[in-house]
């Protein structure tokens, strides 16, 4: 019955997704996965030693790799191995940023650090399921919306700069996290559409999931960092 239920499932990805798409996927998963070892090596770097810390250097070094990648063309491949080097160094950087962030659930629950990188797997994978099962297209109509969110959520952060209303900043995190999750299935449908279309720049396709995915990883340490401070409180009380 196992079987049966994983071959079914095998044969709609070959069902819905043509041999090229999905090696082209395989490739952005690949690339994603060295994308979250390196963010993950530099919130190590940042815990455990004091060659790079989070600050204004290492932010604007993350967006000098940025635009490298995005400035650059992929070429058939022949620039392949500058371009994974740009992606690797934006991400290695990126979780550098992510420490000071880390020391605080640290202090808190080291715990918290493993179940939101779990459960954040598990939604980018569920959600990126869905997208690639899903009707050609379906989910690329959130584009607008989703990028309304996003100018909604920038608006507030301005905002509560001058009000520091609690409720602004959690509605920031629950908004933000459903917008990241229809951003994973709005840029993997997407990828798969580009791809059709003859675009093979899987190094910057994976640029765009890595964002997606600690985006969902960073809110929901920030949430389930909180739930369990006020679970102690009470429990003192």
């Amino acid at each position: 019955m196992a079987t049966a239920s994983v071959n079914s499932f095998l044969n709609s990805f070959n069902n819905k997704l043509e041999e090229p798409v999905r090696q082209h996927l395989k490739n952005v998963y690949a690339c994603l996965a060295m994308s979250t070892m390196a963010a993950a090596l530099g919130s190590a770097v940042h815990l455990f030693t004091n060659i790079i810390q989070a600050g204004f250097l290492s932010a604007i070094g993350a967006l000098v790799f940025f635009f490298l990648l995005m400035s650059s063309t992929d070429d058939d491949g022949k620039s392949l191995t500058t371009r994974v080097g740009y992606l690797l160094g934006f991400t290695f950087l990126t979780g550098v940023g992510l420490g000071p962030l880390l020391e605080h659930v640290i202090v808190v629950e080291p715990s918290i650090i493993v179940t939101a990188f779990v459960a954040t797997s598990a939604v980018f994978m569920c959600f990126s399921i869905c997208a690639m099962l899903s009707e050609r297209g379906k989910w690329l109509y959130m584009g607008g919306t989703l990028m309304s969110l996003l100018s909604t959520l920038m608006v507030l952060s301005f905002v509560n700069i001058f009000f520091g209303a609690a409720w602004i900043h959690q509605v920031q995190l629950y908004v933000g996290l459903l917008a990241m999750c229809g951003f994973v299935l709005y840029d993997t449908q997407i990828i798969i559409e580009k791809r059709r279309m003859g675009d093979k720049d899987f190094v910057a396709h994976s640029l765009d999931l890595f964002v997606d995915f600690v985006g969902i990883f960073r809110r929901l340490l920030i949430l389930l960092t909180q739930k369990e401070q006020e679970s102690r409180k009470k429990r003192r009380n």
